[in-house]
């Protein structure tokens, strides 16, 4: 059994780092269904419910100190790359693409929690209020918002199953329908004009940006994100708290997004690698986080795959609706849906299937989401706690 904090660090990191070298080298169909993030979250939750990682005063020490560290600078160095302003260029209907798909999550885990509330383990308002930042934003919102509510780790399994399961789903879904595009716009009476100037506005501002990363700028890029954290941190501490919702940690991830945006309008956002570098904090938080789950109750998890994918059916018919009323296209659909369910991970992939001169689109997208989805999560957290 590992008692001593440091060991139990390097154990974690170390787990996070060889399954991700594996993912990204290996050419096993594997990673293709369980993503690398629920791989490391696996091997941790083993890890505990084997007991070869104990319960200890050193051990609970070094998991909030590190997680509580790496939170804050994990979401400011991902949001260098969220210029707003881009967001606004893209219009009006992929804007209200967008926001309809951010309103029609809420609205599933909502209507969900009420069928289903009597089914669930207790606490599960919170884990699902972290899927929501997820399903408004991607995996970083999700580890954010479970430190923020501090989502009991068993729990939060469960929504991490739902992340995988009904998300891979949505995902295969979504690609499956890109060749109905003109079927779907015909129906929708949608036009796709509007897209063409800002897809060449953001492909040139890429090329303009293909400085290749060095040791400075991880140097720099490091320096940033603690430094943020550690300013931020202080800051939070001393704001009041009210409630579950709004705590200490709260203020600290306010003041670090608000940071990150307007950074990301200077010269800062210029410089390569932040997402690089904030994808290894991603995978470290999640590791430890991992660490202090158990695996003993997981015979529950089916009540809430059928409820991830009641919640995706929501959300498809408030999409549909949309799509008719606003003359959206199925890529401003299939694109803000995933900007949302998907970030970064797969909303690039989706545009780059309709055309490659498409992807910096799905970027942006993805990136706005990431900056929200924190906010957004935490709103449903507030709803269901009340119901």
């Amino acid at each position: 059994m590992i008692q001593d904090g440091f060991l139990y660090l390097g154990l974690m990191i170390g787990i996070a780092g060889l399954i991700a070298y594996i993912e990204k080298s290996s050419d096993s169909k594997l990673f293709k269904y369980v993503p690398g993030i629920v791989l490391i979250y696996i091997v941790g939750a083993i890890l505990k419910t084997t007991g070869v990682i104990g319960d200890t005063e050193a051990i609970d020490n070094t998991y909030g100190t590190i997680r509580d560290a790496i939170l804050p600078a994990l979401i400011l160095l991902m949001l260098l790359n969220c210029d707003l302003r881009k967001l606004v260029k893209l219009g009006p209907k992929m804007l209200i693409g967008y926001f309809t798909a951010v309103l029609s999550i809420i609205i599933g885990f909502t209507v969900v929690y009420l069928l289903f509330q009597s089914f669930y383990a207790p606490e599960t308002w919170q884990a699902f209020g972290a899927l929501a930042g997820s399903w408004t934003g991607g995996s970083a919102n999700m580890v954010i918002i479970q430190g923020i509510l501090e989502v009991p780790e068993n729990i939060f399994g469960y929504a991490l199953v739902m992340d995988t399961i009904n998300y891979s789903t949505w995902v295969m879904i979504m690609f499956w329908l890109v060749p109905f595009a003109a079927v779907f716009n015909r129906w929708a009476k949608a036009n796709t004009s509007h897209l063409d100037e800002v897809r060449m506005e953001l492909m040139e501002e890429q090329e303009n940006n293909n400085e290749n990363t060095s040791f400075v700028h991880l140097m720099g890029l490091f320096s940033i994100g603690i430094f943020g954290s550690a300013v931020a941190t202080k800051i939070g501490g001393l704001l009041p708290t009210y409630g579950d919702i709004v705590s200490a940690l709260t203020w600290t991830i306010f003041i670090v997004s608000v940071v990150g945006v307007l950074l990301a309008m200077t010269r800062v956002s210029k410089i390569p690698g932040s997402l690089d570098v904030a994808n290894v904090l991603l995978y470290v938080v999640i590791a430890l986080i991992a660490s202090r789950a158990d695996f003993t109750q997981l015979f529950q998890a089916p009540i809430y795959i059928l409820s991830g994918f009641v919640i995706l059916f929501i959300h498809a018919l408030f999409m549909g609706l949309a799509a008719k009323i606003f003359k959206l296209d199925l890529f401003t659909l299939g694109v803000s849906s995933l900007a949302n369910i998907g970030g970064m991970a797969s909303a690039p992939l989706l545009a780059g299937t309709y055309n490659r001169a498409l992807i910096p689109i799905g970027v942006v997208m993805a990136l706005a989401g990431s900056f929200l989805g924190t906010y957004f999560g935490l709103l449903t957290a507030q709803i269901l706690s009340m119901l």
